[in-house]
């Protein structure tokens, strides 16, 4: 398996100067081998010829099960004094590990292992950044279902309905044709609640002249689309129509502009600049977009102002999200998944973006 994750990852061990890395971050492990490994149930040790799986007997049965001739298994209690020995067994004198351990993990490793430890930064993650078929494939179907999701909540919200209600019939829609489970707490903001970019559901009754904002992300077959609609129950108004075709053109020229080789903040500058011009800039407060994936934020990070250290590569899936929000009167965000391919941006959200009326009466 000379271009597997794992042969991947090795390859890059001469550029951070290690024998070997310990995977500890789930969605890492899920990536290079497959194995639905809980947070904080073992690890993975990689090195030049070996990738061992660490975990407890509680996985036994389930590494007996596991197809994958890459990786071994090793059951035992004592996680990271296995990795010792197996690091002293295997020659390994440079150990690296992921940056983003805990520091009790961290202090435990400096504690134990006679190899030398060096933190490295996003190896797997940066791998994770670029999708392969599979994953395009998984991450389109993902959008699929949010944008059914999306339909059908379209048919059932209704005034009097509370925020929370919204959210759980959602909820029971979305895990009920085949989402594992959200990614992130799922935002229903109506009113003057949907002037706040990141509230919860609450037990505000929709009403009559209300934005509504919903912003969900679910894992379908391991991969997270995440996805944000807003609507109207009844007219809400000329402002708060004229911010949302405002959103919405931002949201188009960003996807329009989106291509290999941008750079993070050139991209955002392409709706930002027309929110700005309108004179929203105070209003306008988050990112444009951030990666997807395993992850609902991986690589590639949050692009916005500032941020030229971000380029776009093709099969990169990213969010495309902005939003106005007038405190006191509502806001608007559209929120769509898109793949970066060699020719620009295809979109996988395929929900309409007009807005649309829900009847008041």
């Amino acid at each position: 398996m000379t271009n597997s994750r794992i042969s991947r990852l090795r390859r890059q061990f001469s550029d951070y100067y290690i024998d070997a890395l310990l995977v500890t971050n789930e969605q890492n492990i899920f990536y290079l081998t497959g194995f639905p490994l809980m947070e904080g149930d073992g690890a993975l040790l990689v090195t030049d010829k070996n990738a061992i799986l660490i975990t407890d007997d509680r996985y036994a049965t389930a590494l007996q099960e596991f197809d994958n001739d890459e990786v071994v298994g090793v059951i035992t209690r004592d996680y990271y004094g296995s990795v010792n020995e197996l690091c002293d067994g295997l020659d390994v004198d440079v150990l690296g590990f992921e940056n983003t351990v805990s520091f009790e993990t961290y202090d435990i490793l400096n504690d134990l292992m006679t190899a030398d430890i060096v933190p490295c930064a996003d190896m797997v993650e940066k791998m994770r950044a670029i999708k392969d078929n599979n994953e395009i494939a998984t991450l389109r179907k993902a959008a699929d279902l949010h944008t059914a999701g999306y339909q059908h909540l379209l048919q059932i919200v209704r005034p009097g309905m509370s925020e929370r209600q919204v959210a759980l019939e959602l909820d029971y829609w979305m895990k009920q044709h085949g989402a594992q489970h959200a990614s992130f707490e799922t935002i229903v903001a109506s009113g003057e609640n949907s002037a706040k970019p990141h509230a919860t559901a609450s037990d505000r009754l929709l009403q009559a002249g209300d934005m509504v904002t919903v912003d969900f992300g679910y894992f379908v077959d391991g991969y997270t689309a995440d996805m944000t609609r807003t609507f109207a129950i009844g007219d809400p108004g000329a402002k708060l129509r004229s911010i949302y075709n405002l959103v919405n053109q931002a949201r188009q020229k960003v996807i329009a502009a989106a291509k290999p080789g941008i750079h993070g903040d050139q991209l955002d500058s392409y709706g930002r600049s027309l929110i700005n011009n309108a004179g929203y800039e105070k209003e306008f407060q988050h990112g444009m977009g951030h990666g997807i994936g395993l992850g609902i934020h991986e690589l590639p990070s949050s692009y916005g102002p500032n941020r030229g250290d971000v380029v776009l590569h093709a099969n990169q899936v990213i969010t495309v999200e902005p939003g106005i929000y007038l405190p006191g009167l509502g806001g608007v965000r559209i929120e769509d998944d898109i793949l970066v391919t060699a020719n620009g941006a295809e979109r996988l959200t395929t929900a309409g973006t007009d807005l649309v009326i829900i009847d008041a009466d």
